[in-house]
Parts: C-alpha cells; sequence; structure tokens
C-alpha cells in the first residue's frame, strides 16, 4: 500500500478503537442517483428487502445491492472491485458514514462508476460479516468493528477492510483502490491471495489429542484464570468499556454451585449488583442497554438488543434462585415487562432491538433534566430524596443531562432525608411512574422489528428460566407463545430453520446458532413442562445439523449448512463471546439430549468436542466460559431428576425454584417413551427420583428430601 493509503488507514483504526460498537439512530435517508444513460432513478436494489438496516439504505444514491448472486456476477461480468459494506440498524457510526458519504451524490458517483456495491445487515447475515471481519482484523491489526467497509476483487476475495471513515478520507481510500485495481491489479492478486491465506488459518485450530481425561484440577484451574481477569469493585471484566458477558457469570455461577469457592459467587454478585444500579440499566422503564463506556456501569450506549436482554433475564433469574435477593427478582420482572411492552409483536416473536438515538441525539429518550425530577413531584422533599437516590445532579451528571443510576444505599438514602425505607420505596415507585409517562410523550427511538430465530431462542430460555425461578404462569405461558410462533413460523417439517421474519417473510436460511440456541431453548421447555414434543423437536434441530452442520473430520459444527451458498471460506464458532459460540451450545445439547434420549452416539459426539477443546480451556478459558461450563458437568456429574404421578407439576414447580445448575428434570404423569422413566411410575403416587449417572437412590415424596438426597 503507499503513504496515503497508509495514512488513512491509521486514522481509521484510530477512530474506530474509539467508536467499536456505537449506536445509531433508526432512520430512513432520501436520496437519487443516475443510471447508465444518465438518467435519475430513485432508490436502489435494497428497496424489496426486509431488513430495517438495509432499507435505512434503500434512497441512498449509491447503488447499493444485497448480498445475492446478481450483484456477485455483475462484478465478474463487467470486472469491478467489490465494496462490502456491513452494519445493523442501532449502530450509530454506520449511519454517521451514511450520512457523511452514501448520500453524497458525487461520492455515490465515484462508488457507482468504479465498484459494485453491496450492503449488509450484519444480524441477518453473521456468516458474511464474519469472514470480512477476520480480513478487517488480518489487515488492521485487530481494530475493528462496525460499520465494516471491505474492499475484495470481483469474486469476493477481500483485499483490505476498515470501519468507519469521515468522508474526505473514504474518497481517499476510494480513489486508492481505484487507481491501484487499474494499474497494479498483480499487487492486488497478492494481498488478496495473502488474505485468503490468513482467513482460512485463522479457522484452523490445534485441537486437543489423545483420550479423554477430564480432571477437577483442570477446570478449577480454569476458572480461577476468569476470576484473575474480574473486577471485584464494580464487576465485570477489569477496565473499561464494560459489557455483560452473561456465559461467564453463568459458568462461575455453576462453578460455586458445585465447588463452593466464595470469590466466584463475589464476582457474580458484585458484577450484577452494579449493572442493576448502573446507568446501562433502564430505572425508569427496565432492560438492559448493550454496553458501558466506563468502567462504573454508568454511561451506556443506550441501543438495547434482544439478545442481551435474554441471556441476562436467565442471569439474573438464576441469581436470585441462589441468593433469594429481591433486587435480581426487580430486575427479572423490569426487564420482561420492557420485552412485552416494546419488542413483543402480536403473533409471539420478539424484535431485534431498539436504538440509542432519538431526534438525533444519542440517550435522548432516557436523560432527564434536573427540573424534570423536580417538577414530577408536588413536594419539594419527595423530589430531593427521588434526585439523591439516582444520583440526580444540576448540571447533569453525563453531557450536561442526568442519567439515572444508583449509588448509594437505601438506607443511607432514607436516614438522611430523614424517612423510612417504606416511605422512600413509595416515594421512588411514585416518581417512576410520572417519569414514565413524561417519557412516552417523548418521540422515541427507532425499532428493529426484525425476528432473528437464534435471537428470539435466548428470549425464549429467559422466559423459561424466570418461570422456574419465579413460578409465574404468565412467564411460561409467553414462553409457550414464542416456542410454537418459532415452531410454526421459522421451523420446517425436517427440522431446516429459517433466519428471519418480517411483514410475513422469511428469506435466509438459518446458520448453526439457530439451531443451537432453539434446541437448547426447547430442552430448557420441556424440563419446566415435561412435554416430550420439546424435547423432540430439540431432537429434530440437532439430527439437521448433524446431517448439514457437521464436520466429521473435525468432530465440529460449520457455521453455514452445506445447502447454502459457498462464501469464499466456510467456518465455525468455536469461541464464547456476547453470545456463546454455536458449537459448545451444540456440544452441551448433545450431552443434554444424550443423557435424556440415553443416546451414546450425542454423548460420545459431546465428549469428544470438549475433549479437543481442553487445551484450549486450559490456556485462555476467558472465551471459553460455555465449553467450561459443559466441563463441569463431566468433572461432577449431573443429577437427573425425575418426578412422576398426578402431582408432578406442584412437586416439580417447587423443586426447580430453587438454585440446581447440576440437576436436569423429567417426568410427567406417565413413562412415556423415555427409558430414564422407565418403571418409575407407582399407581396413586407422585414420587421424586434423585439419580446420578443411570443410578437411583430411594424415591421419595418430598421436594425437601429429594434436596437432601442431592447433598
Amino acid at each position: 500500500m503507499n503513504q496515503m493509503i497508509n495514512k488513512t488507514i491509521k486514522l481509521s483504526l484510530l477512530l474506530s478503537t474509539l467508536l467499536l460498537m456505537m449506536s445509531c439512530q433508526s432512520k430512513t435517508t432520501t436520496g437519487n442517483h443516475s443510471d447508465k444513460k444518465g438518467a435519475i432513478t430513485t432508490g436502489n436494489h435494497l428497496k424489496d428487502e426486509s431488513s430495517p438496516y438495509l432499507l435505512q439504505h434503500a434512497q441512498n444514491p449509491v447503488d447499493w445491492y444485497p448480498w445475492k448472486e446478481e450483484a456477485l456476477a455483475k462484478a465478474k461480468r463487467e470486472n469491478k472491485m467489490l465494496i462490502i459494506s456491513i452494519g445493523y440498524s442501532s449502530c450509530h457510526w454506520c449511519h454517521v458514514m451514511e450520512h457523511e458519504s452514501f448520500e453524497d451524490s458525487a461520492v455515490a458517483k465515484l462508488m457507482n462508476e468504479h465498484f459494485v456495491t453491496i450492503k449488509v445487515d450484519r444480524e441477518e447475515r453473521p456468516d458474511v460479516d464474519d469472514v470480512y471481519m477476520t480480513a478487517c482484523h488480518l489487515s488492521s491489526d485487530g481494530s475493528c468493528g462496525w460499520p465494516l467497509n471491505a474492499f475484495a476483487l470481483p469474486d469476493g476475495r477481500p483485499v483490505w477492510a476498515g470501519t468507519y471513515f469521515p468522508k474526505d478520507s473514504w474518497i481517499n481510500v476510494l480513489n486508492h483502490f481505484i487507481k491501484e485495481f487499474k494499474e497494479s491489479p498483480e499487487g492486488l492478486e497478492k494481498y488478496a491471495t495473502q488474505m485468503m491465506q490468513g482467513i482460512q488459518q485463522s479457522n484452523q485450530v490445534d485441537f486437543a489429542t489423545g483420550e479423554s481425561d477430564f480432571q477437577e484440577k483442570t477446570v478449577t484451574n480454569a476458572a480461577k484464570k476468569v476470576l484473575q481477569t474480574m473486577d471485584y469493585l464494580k464487576g465485570g471484566r477489569k477496565g473499561s468499556p464494560k459489557f455483560p458477558l452473561p456465559n461467564v457469570q453463568e459458568m462461575l455461577l455453576h462453578y460455586y454451585g458445585v465447588s463452593k469457592d466464595a470469590k466466584a459467587l463475589k464476582s457474580v454478585e458484585i458484577t450484577l449488583d452494579n449493572m442493576a444500579n448502573g446507568g446501562i440499566y433502564d430505572q425508569i422503564g427496565g432492560g438492559f442497554a448493550r454496553y458501558s463506556t466506563d468502567e462504573d456501569w454508568k454511561a451506556p450506549h443506550f441501543e438495547k438488543m434482544l439478545y442481551d436482554n435474554g441471556q441476562l433475564v436467565s442471569l439474573y433469574a438464576h441469581a436470585y434462585q441462589l441468593t433469594k435477593k429481591p433486587l435480581y427478582k426487580k430486575v427479572v420482572m423490569e426487564t420482561l415487562t420492557f420485552i412485552e411492552r416494546e419488542l413483543m409483536d402480536k403473533n409471539g416473536g420478539f424484535y431485534s432491538s431498539l436504538d440509542a438515538d432519538s431526534e438525533g441525539e444519542e440517550g435522548k429518550f432516557y436523560v432527564w433534566n434536573e427540573s424534570e425530577i423536580q417538577a414530577a413531584f408536588k413536594d419539594e422533599k419527595e423530589a430531593a430524596a427521588f434526585g439523591d437516590y439516582y444520583t440526580v445532579k444540576a448540571k447533569g451528571n453525563w453531557e450536561h443531562k442526568n442519567i439515572l443510576w444508583v449509588t448509594k444505599s437505601k438506607s443511607a438514602i432514607a436516614k438522611k432525608h430523614k424517612i423510612t425505607e417504606t416511605e422512600l420505596n413509595e416515594i421512588l415507585e411514585k416518581g417512576k411512574k410520572v417519569l414514565m409517562k413524561k417519557r412516552d410523550s417523548r418521540i422515541r427511538p427507532g425499532l428493529d422489528d426484525k425476528v432473528l430465530t437464534s435471537w428470539n431462542a435466548l428470549m425464549l430460555k429467559g422466559y423459561v428460566d424466570a418461570y422456574r425461578a419465579f413460578g409465574d404462569a404468565d412467564y411460561l405461558k409467553t414462553a409457550l407463545k414464542n416456542a410454537n410462533f418459532l415452531a410454526s413460523t421459522m421451523m420446517q417439517k425436517d427440522g431446516r430453520l429459517n433466519r428471519n421474519y418480517k411483514d410475513g417473510r422469511s428469506v435466509i436460511n438459518a446458520f448453526s446458532d439457530d439451531y443451537a440456541l432453539l434446541a437448547e431453548a426447547y430442552i430448557a421447555l420441556y424440563e419446566v413442562t415435561f412435554e416430550v414434543k420439546w424435547l423432540n423437536k430439540a431432537k429434530l434441530l440437532t439430527e439437521y445439523s448433524l446431517a448439514h452442520f457437521y464436520d466429521s473430520k473435525s468432530g465440529f459444527f460449520f457455521y453455514t449448512s452445506d445447502l447454502d451458498d459457498a462464501l469464499i471460506t466456510r467456518k465455525m464458532k468455536l469461541y464464547d463471546n456476547v453470545i456463546s459460540g454455536s458449537n459448545s451450545v451444540m456440544a452441551k445439547n448433545l450431552f443434554k439430549l444424550g443423557t435424556y434420549l440415553y443416546d451414546k452416539d450425542y454423548l460420545e459426539k459431546s465428549e469428544i468436542m470438549l475433549q479437543k477443546q481442553s487445551e484450549a480451556m486450559d490456556n485462555n478459558p476467558n472465551f471459553l466460559c460455555n465449553w467450561l461450563d459443559l466441563y463441569l458437568y463431566q468433572v461432577y456429574p449431573p443429577y437427573e431428576i425425575a418426578i412422576l404421578g398426578k402431582n408432578y407439576k406442584e412437586l416439580s414447580t417447587e423443586m426447580q425454584s430453587e438454585f440446581l445448575p447440576n440437576a436436569f428434570f423429567l417426568g410427567g404423569d406417565s413413562e412415556g417413551d423415555l427409558e430414564l422413566l422407565e418403571g418409575k411410575l407407582v399407581n396413586g403416587e407422585t414420587r421424586i427420583y434423585v439419580c446420578q449417572n443411570k443410578a437411583c437412590k430411594l424415591p421419595t415424596k418430598e421436594v425437601k428430601v429429594a434436596l437432601e438426597l442431592m447433598k
């Protein structure tokens, strides 16, 4: 690359480091573009898409195509480089770049004349995003985020990728590649070859070899390494920004449950307490924002994502089962109220996200002036107590406004204002109702109303876990409605899934995380209902995955189906990030289904996958926490709790309200077809069987006794 492009790239990297994963205002832009004859036309090739993100760009003067064969064929036919621009609807800097560059007719003319331009919604097409994000990491030393802008040869092989560019820098980058493609195509071919080698190598993992040997010391050492990275003052991982990482906390809860390592529980409680009291949590309306920019969980980027909230509902429900902290129950209840109010469709599906911005300002919908707080109360003393509890300042606590967050205990606030804690609670509830009504009159953030299978599965499991913790029948009712919607709308008779759904359309073949996470949710739903149809659906999804995603050579699952059009490489999700990787979820599903169905092949496949990841878990466990969660089952074999008889619902509900991370539940009013239930039904009685490795202790009729048998 010449000096000019390197200078531009360095600028983009500096900016991308600061702007990674920012939020954006949902909007639809307008503009025209010229066709080949110079006539002015309206819209581009995105106008018939269903993705809200793609539709936001449908009136750009840039002649965007969706990711389809038409665009790729055009690039080859006309011998033009590809620009593959990837983002999502709540991505702030995606829309900044759109406004600065993609709505500009001069920039659009340059792009349209020399490139074939493709827009991709990373939430709908994570497979495409993964390939070109890998290219960005290879060409930009890891400083990558969204918008992601990749330059590729006509056959799709990337030569370079970066993130956000100001308009002048973007024009420089465009001109550089126009010149290089015209004058030095052999140089770009060299870059593409090197890039492809790097992408292929990124998908190659040195798996552990040898026979399985699962040891307590391995998982203990790995858990301790994870704990060393935790912030014991503010929670989460040390430093800033702070991201919720539910699978890390879930693993630590499970680890505490079997090891009683107090440090693990302390880490989880500090994290959950600070998140619940922070600005990352919507203190008025419930629900969590994507992440916090600071180490105090105070100032979030205000977008709310379904996948975060689904996982956090599960996490707080599990933590409540263990600690019985009222704060955790409050968070679950308020978050699910938010979901039903703002992200649930009448058909039972859950929408994807809410933007951070409204009226062009980030967080405007959620922040307050001190005068607005005071106006919520007729009594000045009540206003003072409310403002004090939520850390409201006259000049604001964030960009001259106030983010509501809690920094002092209720007892301290009550004492300071000479009221009881009961009186303070009444003041807080009164103020929240008034402010909620006031907020409802504001212009709302944009809604991304597409339904994604994997994200819905996370929210479905959240509802199941909330029902498990609190026994609220409405939570189970909502879970069943969503489960049936996904089964009838997204799932075919042979088990094939669709990825997306919007306005009656579902056009993208699902990826391995859709199968893995939905199967996981259906297994969880079976555990609380004992309706075997959910277990059968989980099995059907797993069988389909084995037929179309499984790589017998490695023992792992590809991310894309063998029915999909091939990308330049076929990748696997082997690590756990904000959402657990599809291979760790699938390995855990195989273990659970293998246990329920007494399927030795499933158990063996799960064991092989886990064993091959054991060396990586020992070296760097922080991004393998869901694998560690599965490892705990191998070291501390789970209990199989069979509840059979007329009163199975009551006993199951009572028992599952306890924190039992190491127990699998099954049962009903008949033995059914599960081998684990065979011979356990006694007429006229409801019995609880506590089993482990298929060996059962004497049955009991009392939950208390059953819990003692598990100690």
